[in-house]
C-alpha cells in the first residue's frame, strides 16, 4: 500500500464508506466558490460578515486575499475549511474537486480537513499543542487519514521536517513547541500542513511575528513546495509587498465583500477601487523626506453591526453615490485599457469570468483617476 499519498486505498475505502467522490474532471475546477455568505450570531443579533465572495482556482493556482482586519480574509478561509463558530450560516456554494463542501456531514468534512486541504494558521504557538512533541503533531495527519502505522508516521514526520529544512531536525523531533524559535513553529506548522499532500493549501498570514529575515525564508519555502506539489495556494495577508512577489493573482475585501480582483501585476498597474487606491496610496516609500506623512484614509473601519446595506466603504469614500448606500454594487469588468467592456455582468458571466480579467465592484471607478 502506497502511504505517501492521499490517494491511497485507506483513503479510497474511507470516502466510499461516507459517499465521497473526490475524482475531478479535467474541466472541474479545484475549488470554486459562489456566492458564499455567511452570518454571525452576535450581541446585536445574526449579522452577514461575507457577502457574496466569488471565486475559483485551477491546481497550481496562487491566489491572494489582502484587506484590513475584519474584511473577511480568515472568515472566508474558514467556511471553506469547514471550521465556522458554533451558530454561523452559510449560503452559496463551496465545492473542492467538484464535492459540494457545504452539505456535508462533520464526518465527511473531518476526512478533507488535514488530507484534501489544509490551513496554515497564524499563529504557531497557539495552533501547536503544547503537550505533544512535534514528530506526534506531524504524526496526526499521516495516521489518520493514511493508516499509517506510529513507526512510519515518525519516519515520514522526520522527512517531512527536513523537506521544510528544520535545522537538526533529527535531533528535534522529541522537542515541544516552546523549545523552538517563531520560525521553526511555522516550519513545523506547514509540515503538518504538507503531511498529506493536500489539493489545496491556504496559508493566513502565515508570517505574522517573524522578523523579515525569516519571513522570506518561510514565505520562499511555502513557494517551493506548493510548485513542487502542484496543489493551490490561497494566501491570505495584509502586506502588499508579500502578494506582489508569492500569488499570481490578488482579490481586495472590504467590509465582507471582494471589491476589487485582478491579476497580480495589472492590480500593481492600476488600482479601480477607491479603497484599493487608498491602501496602495498608505504604503511607506523609500526616498520619502524625514518627517512626511504617509497617506490615510479618511473614517474608520465600520464595525460590522454599522455597515450599510449597500457599499461597506460608503461612508469612507470620496465618489459616493446615493445608489451605493442602498444596495451592494456589481462587479464591473475593467480592461487592460481601463475601457468598461460590460456596464453590467451578468451571473453567467461573473461564473465563467477568467483567470486574467481584471473586476471591480464600483459604479464609479470609470470617475476615478485610476492610479499606477
Amino acid at each position: 500500500m502506497d502511504c505517501v499519498t492521499c490517494s491511497t486505498l485507506v483513503c479510497r475505502e474511507r470516502d466510499k464508506r461516507i459517499g465521497l467522490n473526490m475524482t475531478p474532471s479535467n474541466t472541474t475546477p479545484l475549488l470554486s466558490v459562489r456566492n458564499l455568505r455567511v452570518a454571525l450570531q452576535t450581541s446585536h443579533g445574526q449579522l452577514e460578515a461575507l457577502r457574496g465572495v466569488d471565486f475559483e482556482m485551477r491546481r497550481g493556482d496562487t491566489l491572494g486575499l489582502i484587506g484590513e482586519s475584519g474584511c473577511g480574509k480568515s472568515l472566508t478561509a474558514l467556511a471553506i475549511m469547514g471550521l465556522l463558530p458554533d451558530r454561523a450560516t452559510v449560503s452559496g456554494s463551496i465545492a473542492l474537486n467538484g464535492t459540494e463542501l457545504t452539505q456535508l456531514s462533520d464526518e465527511a468534512l473531518c476526512t478533507l480537513r488535514g488530507a484534501r486541504m489544509a490551513m496554515i494558521f497564524q499563529e504557531p504557538m497557539t495552533a501547536l499543542n503544547p503537550l505533544h512533541p512535534i514528530w506526534k503533531q506531524i504524526a496526526e495527519p499521516l495516521q489518520l487519514h493514511q493508516g499509517m502505522d506510529l513507526v512510519a508516521a515518525k519516519a515520514r514526520a522526520l522527512e517531512l521536517l527536513e523537506r521544510v529544512q528544520l535545522p537538526r531536525a533529527r535531533e528535534r523531533l522529541d522537542n515541544y513547541p516552546h523549545q523552538l524559535s517563531g520560525g521553526q513553529r511555522q516550519r513545523v506548522m506547514i509540515s503538518i500542513a504538507l503531511a498529506c499532500q493536500p489539493d489545496i493549501l491556504i496559508a493566513d498570514e502565515p508570517t505574522t511575528a517573524l522578523d523579515v529575515t525569516v519571513q522570506k525564508e518561510v514565505l520562499a519555502l511555502i513557494r517551493q513546495l506548493v510548485a513542487e506539489d502542484g496543489m493551490g495556494l490561497l494566501l491570505i495577508s495584509h502586506d502588499l509587498g508579500l502578494m506582489r512577489d508569492q500569488v499570481e493573482r490578488v482579490m481586495v475585501m472590504y467590509g465582507g465583500a471582494v471589491v476589487e480582483s485582478a491579476p497580480t501585476k495589472a492590480l500593481f498597474g492600476m488600482r479601480a477601487h477607491p479603497y484599493s487606491q487608498g491602501l496602495f496610496a498608505a504604503r511607506p516609500q523609500l526616498g520619502l523626506k524625514r518627517g512626511t506623512r504617509l497617506q490615510t484614509i479618511a473614517g474608520n473601519v465600520p464595525e460590522i453591526f454599522n455597515w450599510p446595506q449597500g457599499c461597506a466603504f460608503a461612508d469612507r469614500c470620496a465618489y459616493v453615490q446615493e445608489n451605493c448606500r442602498q444596495a451592494l454594487p456589481q462587479l464591473e469588468l475593467v480592461s487592460d485599457t481601463a475601457d468598461v467592456i460590460d456596464d453590467k455582468v451578468t451571473k453567467d458571466a461573473v461564473k465563467s469570468r477568467h483567470v486574467d480579467e481584471h473586476w471591480v465592484r464600483c459604479p464609479e471607478w470609470q470617475k476615478l483617476e485610476t492610479s499606477a
